[in-house]
């Protein structure tokens, strides 16, 4: 139970650390799109949009990897020769936190 709660707030964390960027390189963009001809509420929208995607996609990354790493470490403890196979499942884990990332850059890509 403390190590979720300890996920989770390393989760919030990483949310709110993923909004306070976005929000910085949100102004940066949106000075530099001043020239352009953009609606401020859709290209604040699609920054908490992005904010939103990179953040979730985070905590839930760190909340797999907190379970599949717990069993992975279990699974190796009883037989040394899966420890191969259970990297490949953390690997796939932690790709939860990339594919948010990806579509974070999608949505900033048309702003």
């Amino acid at each position: 139970m403390r190590n979720t709660r300890k996920v989770l707030a390393v989760g919030g964390l990483v949310l709110l650390a993923t909004v306070a960027v976005l929000s910085v390189v949100g102004l940066a963009r949106a000075q530099e799109a001043a020239a352009k001809v953009v609606d401020p509420g859709v290209t604040k929208f699609a920054f908490l949009a992005a904010a939103i995607a990179t953040g979730l996609s985070a905590l839930a990354g760190g909340i797999a990897v907190a379970y599949v790493g717990a069993a992975a470490v279990g699974a190796i403890s009883e037989k040394p020769e899966v420890a191969g196979r259970t990297l490949i499942f953390v690997g796939l884990a932690e790709g939860i936190a990339i594919y948010g990332l990806i579509i974070a850059i999608m949505i900033l890509g048309k702003v």
